[in-house]
């Protein structure tokens, strides 16, 4: 097998981190912007109300709202096949609760898609990308409560009538599964962490769950073309000795960070292993028959996922005297593989691990929907020479290649994170750089907000050229 002429190469961006326009046009509040900046050693804050004297990078990010065309125009001539990026649910009902969109919101993304259509440019849209509205966290604390699953629907119900014709591919939630991580982001919500913490996160995942899983269905009847996928943070994970405890923690890891998740939303119930980590949690979930039906009939078309590293863990405390610090996940440093500025460790072979492990447990398509390497550019002669972003996108690219034609996975496509630089979402910063594209902003918002080539941008366009044949 090999890589189909039809193969989606591409980029990926979220709205809260490119757009700025934080108040334009009729949008409302959501909750990144209400998030401040941060670094590699400090976590970015949050304030309940804008304080004017403090900076908020989502407010004005790399002004995408006014450089799209110019933007897409750069895409366009690189060749790609495919843009992910996300709607700002807060452009559309400013508040969340609203009856009536915000047509302002919904004509920016017509022209958005207008634009990305005109260059054959397929859009991918994430339908909530750690932007609720903050109405709504103020309201009902977010997916707390079962009013937010009719809230999403109406969303969605205005945005896949408004976007059928123009937008095929959409994703529900971008990595909910880091919800087990940050509530805030992954589901608009703040819990106190107390007794009933766990009971809380898994019940507003449920709801998210349904939600999601009524959207599938809602997009379906509305346009049968319409493909529907969840989008999860994805790991290799490896023992970090042969001991059998550790591959047994290993297993747990797996089962509860992304099999959990992806059992649910492909399979369409709440399968045995489902059920055996919520009993041993002490968790029994409100699950209504309306529930079960809904999950039933919403099942994905697709998984999509990012992928940037992999966890190395282990049951032996002498053994985790050096802690991966860059990995959310934490877990030990592997001393097989390199890191970044930032602490990620740079595992390929791991992207090409994870592809068989998830097509071989779902046999569905699958979509690598972020993949990239966050760094610090420098300017040199007027050029970014970003010989490590070049490498480890080979690197990776490689692998995917093989999983592709020597193991037989069924991969739709592949966007790099960040196509253009934008800010971070985990430490919203501009200074940790992604892009192809360079945009002259730095870490408190300042500069000209000029685009510029790297040198990743032609070869990234040679890799389109070729279809991921020429990757030198």
């Amino acid at each position: 097998m090999s890589i189909s002429k039809d193969f989606l190469w591409g980029g990926a961006v979220a709205a809260n981190q490119c757009e700025g326009a934080y108040q334009e046009d009729g949008k409302g509040l959501s909750i990144a912007d209400l998030r401040l900046a941060g670094s590699k050693d400090k976590k970015r804050g949050f304030t309940p109300e804008i304080d004017e004297t403090l900076y908020y990078p989502s407010h004005k990010a790399i002004d995408f709202y006014h450089h799209y065309k110019e933007d897409i125009a750069l895409f366009a001539e690189m060749g790609f096949k495919m843009f992910r990026l996300s709607i700002n649910w807060s452009r559309i009902f400013p508040n969340g609760d609203e009856t009536e969109p915000n047509e302002e919101g919904l004509k920016f993304y017509d022209d958005v898609f207008d634009e990305c259509l005109k260059y054959n440019i397929q859009p991918m849209v994430t339908i909530s990308h750690y932007e609720s509205p903050y109405g709504l966290m103020k309201k009902c604390n977010s997916w707390e409560s079962r009013e937010m699953i009719d809230y999403f629907m109406n969303y969605c119900q205005v945005i896949f009538e408004r976007y059928h014709t123009k937008v095929k591919y959409w994703l529900t939630f971008n990595e909910i599964n880091l919800a087990l991580h940050s509530t805030y982001s992954a589901l608009g919500m703040i819990l106190e962490k107390n007794e009933d913490y766990e009971k809380k996160l898994f019940q507003a995942l449920h709801h998210a769950f349904v939600a999601g899983a009524k959207a599938v269905a809602l997009a379906h009847s509305i346009d049968p073309n319409l493909k529907v996928g969840n989008m999860l943070a994805a790991a290799s994970v490896y023992a970090g000795t042969c001991d059998p405890q550790d591959n047994l923690l290993v297993q747990k890891m797996k089962d509860q960070f992304f099999f959990y998740f992806n059992d649910v939303m492909v399979k369409g119930e709440y399968t045995p292993k489902c059920k055996a980590i919520l009993q041993d949690k002490g968790i029994t979930l409100d699950i209504t028959k309306e529930d079960e039906e809904a999950l039933r009939k919403g099942t994905i078309d697709f998984i999509s996922f990012s992928y940037y590293q992999s966890v190395t863990i282990t049951t032996h405390p002498d053994d985790q005297s050096e802690q991966s610090v860059g990995n959310i996940a934490g877990g030990m440093k592997n001393p097989y593989l390199a890191e970044s500025k930032w602490g990620w460790n740079i595992d390929p072979v791991g992207l090409r691990i994870l592809l068989n492990e998830i097509y071989t447990t779902y046999r569905i398509p699958l979509f690598i929907v972020e993949n990239g390497y966050g760094d610090v550019d420098y300017i040199e002669d007027g050029q970014i020479h970003d010989t490590d972003r070049i490498d480890y996108l080979r690197r990776h690219i490689k692998e995917l290649k093989k999983a592709i034609e020597k193991d037989g996975v069924d991969l739709l496509g592949y966007t790099t994170w960040g196509c253009i630089d934008l800010v971070s979402a985990g430490t919203g910063e501009m200074s940790k750089r992604y892009g192809f594209i360079y945009v002259d902003v730095d870490d408190e918002g300042k500069g000209t907000f000029k685009r510029m080539k790297k040198d990743s941008f032609n070869w990234y366009k040679k890799v389109i050229a070729s279809n991921g044949e020429d990757l030198d």
